[in-house]
């Protein structure tokens, strides 16, 4: 493992009722949270390379994490996204590179695939403040349905000198979706888009 890791942290919701109606299926989502040393804490390194291999072995790690914990199957998973918050010694740059450049891939073949851009989001931040991970359709973008988000809190992260890396899979969109769009069983599945 090239990631220096402290602690990894597990978030499992179903939702079962919203405002006295079934939620059929269950909207469920996990998440898997990862706090990692940042190699550039501290000073500006022009070369980031080492941050988007980190990036490639957390895509492998918290994916499996996620489907393990969900007891999912990679062909259960509709959504995905992925989200960074690097401590105070580093800059948001150090999260971009762990999210961009290598960690879509490794986490797209875990899961068999995802036609559609990886949702995502950065941020700086310290010890107990919120992340929140995108969700999104893994074939198409355009699936209101599945537009949604998990919060991550971890209240001793990330130090100063750390990024908290997270990964989020659901196998259903929001619970009692009704604002129109695009439906899941009316995908197509080839431009990410539709």
């Amino acid at each position: 493992m090239i990631a220096r890791l402290r602690k990894i942290v597990t978030f499992l919701e179903t939702i079962d009722r919203e405002f006295d109606r079934p939620v059929s299926p269950p909207a469920t989502r996990v998440c898997c949270a990862a706090l990692i040393e940042n190699p550039c804490a501290g000073r500006y390194v022009e070369d980031l390379s080492e941050l988007i291999e980190i990036g490639a072995e957390m895509g492998t790690q918290l994916a499996r994490r996620c489907l393990e914990v969900g007891g999912l199957r990679a062909e259960d998973i509709q959504s995905f996204g992925k989200a960074a918050m690097v401590g105070e010694a580093g800059e948001i740059e150090h999260a971009a590179a762990i999210l961009h450049p290598s960690l879509g891939a490794p986490l797209r073949a875990i899961l068999g695939g995802g036609k559609a851009l990886v949702p995502s989001s950065k941020k700086m931040g310290g010890p107990g403040d919120t992340l929140d991970v995108p969700l999104g359709h893994k074939d198409a973008a355009y699936v209101r349905s599945h537009f949604d988000g998990m919060p991550v809190t971890i209240a001793d992260g990330p130090r100063a000198n750390e990024i908290l890396v997270a990964i989020a899979l659901a196998p259903t969109g929001r619970p009692l979706p009704r604002v129109g769009g695009l439906e899941h069983a009316d995908i197509v599945g080839n431009d990410g888009l539709r």
